[in-house]
């Protein structure tokens, strides 16, 4: 794979987001992935939110996990707007424990797909685990890490069922 200064961007549409955003950011940094990790606002910061977007391909990002709770527009405004893929994290929110945010993603019109994982640090994991996934497509090196690391789960699994049993 080719050395980019940053392969995968994670953007949350609040700093408030970090503690559950940097689930995905521990599973980049496992694997050796180069992040960044912004944060930008589709109803704060539109023109900025634009602007990210619009870069994205020229500095070389192949992957975004876009975050945000409520009405979670960021996924979506950021995959209108770029041909680079998007993995939308909904945030836990207090009104509606997050359904808010998942549906606000999830929902896409037909055309502009953002590929939706579970609310919280669960989805925030597994967004980054995506994008290993998907990088790892052309990467025969990350693949076999991303196999070892299927393997280490499953042993851990073998030995927690020994020990309960």
């Amino acid at each position: 794979m080719e050395k980019n200064p940053c392969l995968v961007s994670i953007v949350m549409g609040s700093e408030s987001d970090l503690n559950i955003m940097q689930e995905a950011q521990a599973v980049l940094t496992r694997f050796g992935i180069p992040h960044e990790i912004r944060v930008i606002s589709a109803h704060r910061t539109p023109e900025r939110a634009r602007q990210y977007a619009l870069g994205l391909e020229e500095r070389g990002v192949k992957l975004v996990i876009a975050a945000a709770g409520k009405a979670a527009h960021l996924a979506g405004v950021i995959a209108a707007m770029t041909l680079t893929p998007v993995i939308g994290v909904p945030i836990t929110t207090s009104d509606l424990g997050g359904l808010d945010s998942l549906l606000s993603m999830v929902q896409m019109p037909g055309g502009v797909p953002v590929a939706t994982v579970a609310i919280g640090k669960a989805g925030a994991k597994n967004s980054g685990l995506l994008a290993i996934e998907i990088l790892s497509l052309i990467d025969p090196e990350l693949r076999k890490k991303l196999a070892a690391y299927r393997e280490e789960m499953s042993m851990e699994t073998q030995r927690a069922d020994e020990r309960v049993e």
